[in-house]
C-alpha cells in the first residue's frame, strides 16, 4: 500500500484560496445571471405529451406559445422502460392553466403535428405558494440536519475538542452545499427537488468522511498524547487515511459518471441534474474532509493552545 507524505497542514493556504476562488465565481455568476428556480419552487404548469417519429421540437414550442400566448420551454424526455417520446412544456404562471385552455392547446398541437400522434400524458399545476413554502421547508431540513451534525460530532470526538470538531466538520459541509449550487448556478441548472436530493446525500456522504479522519485523529492523539505537535499529528492522520479516502471517493464518483453518461445518451435531462451535482459534490466531500475541516481544526487547537 502506498504510503503519503503530504504536508497538508502546511498548503493550507492553497486549499483556502482555491476554495475562495471557486466561492467567488459562484456569487460572480449568481449577481450576473441570477439564479433559475423550476416549476417545483416558482410555481406554472408542467404539461407532458407523448409522440411517434421525430418531433421538430422548435415548431412544437412556437406552436404552443401562439395558443397560450407566453414563453415556454421545451424538454424532451424518454420513457426507458415503455420506449414512449415525451415532449415537456414548462410554463411559468402564478394562474395556472384551465381546463379549457387544456383542451385548446391539446386540440391545436393534434392538429398540427397530426403525423406524431400526440396525446396528453400528464399536467401538472403547482401553485408558487405552494412552490416557495416547498423550497424554504427544504432548506429547513438542510439547516436542521446540519445542525444535528454538529451535535453528533461534537459528542463523539469530545476528547479531541468537541466542538470544535463538530463546527469545522459542518463549516466543511457547507462548503460543498456551496460547491454544488454552484453548479446550478453556473450550468444554469433550475434549482428543483434533485437540489435538494443532492444536498442532503452530500451531507451524508462528506460527514462521514469528515469522520473517518478525525476518528484517525483521536486515536493517534491518544497514542502520541501531547509529544507530538498538533500539525504534525493531523498530518500523520490525513496521510494515513488518504488511500481509503480516494478508493471510496474513486468507487461512488465512477457510479455517478456511469449514471451521467447515460443520462446523456438517452436525453434524460432529470437524471443528469441529480447526477452530474453529485460527482461535484462527493469531489468537494472528499477535498474539504481531507484539506479543509482538519485544517480548520488544527489551527483553533493551535490558537487554544495559544490563549
Amino acid at each position: 500500500m502506498k504510503k503519503w507524505n503530504i504536508d497538508f497542514f502546511g498548503h493550507r493556504k492553497i486549499y483556502f484560496s482555491l476554495s475562495l476562488a471557486l466561492i467567488a465565481a459562484m456569487l460572480i455568476c449568481l449577481v450576473l445571471f441570477g439564479v433559475s428556480l423550476d416549476i417545483q419552487f416558482k410555481g406554472g404548469a408542467l404539461l407532458t405529451y407523448s409522440y411517434t417519429g421525430d418531433l421538430d421540437t422548435s415548431a412544437f414550442r412556437a406552436a404552443a406559445e401562439e395558443v397560450l400566448g407566453q414563453s415556454i420551454s421545451v424538454q424532451e424526455s424518454t420513457d426507458i422502460a415503455t420506449g414512449t417520446y415525451n415532449v415537456i412544456l414548462s410554463l411559468p404562471t402564478s394562474e395556472g392553466i384551465d381546463a379549457d385552455r387544456q383542451a385548446e392547446l391539446a386540440e391545436a398541437l393534434s392538429g398540427q403535428f397530426s403525423a406524431n400522434e400526440i396525446q396528453t400524458s400528464s399536467i401538472s399545476v403547482v401553485n408558487p405558494t405552494i412552490g416557495g413554502e416547498f423550497l424554504a421547508k427544504c432548506l429547513v431540513a438542510i439547516a436542521f440536519a446540519a445542525l444535528l451534525m454538529v451535535l453528533y460530532v461534537s459528542f463523539r470526538f469530545r476528547k479531541i475538542g468537541g466542538w470544535s470538531a463538530g463546527v469545522t466538520a459542518v463549516i466543511a459541509l457547507f462548503h460543498d452545499l456551496l460547491m454544488v449550487f454552484a453548479v446550478f448556478v453556473i450550468g444554469r441548472i433550475a434549482l428543483n427537488a434533485n437540489f435538494i436530493a443532492v444536498c442532503l446525500t452530500i451531507l451524508g456522504y462528506s460527514l462521514n468522511d469528515t469522520i473517518v479522519i478525525y476518528d484517525r485523529i483521536r486515536e493517534n492523539r491518544r497514542i502520541y498524547g501531547t509529544a507530538m505537535p498538533v500539525e504534525e499529528l493531523v498530518n500523520l492522520s490525513l496521510n494515513q487515511s488518504m488511500t481509503r479516502s480516494l478508493l471510496t471517493s474513486i468507487t461512488t464518483v465512477s457510479a455517478m459518471v456511469v449514471v451521467s453518461i447515460i443520462a446523456l445518451l438517452y436525453n434524460v435531462d432529470t437524471i443528469l441534474s441529480f447526477s452530474f451535482p453529485m460527482i461535484i459534490g462527493m469531489v468537494s466531500g472528499c477535498y474539504s474532509s481531507v484539506c479543509i475541516a482538519p485544517a480548520l481544526w488544527t489551527m483553533w487547537q493551535k490558537k487554544k493552545m495559544a490563549a
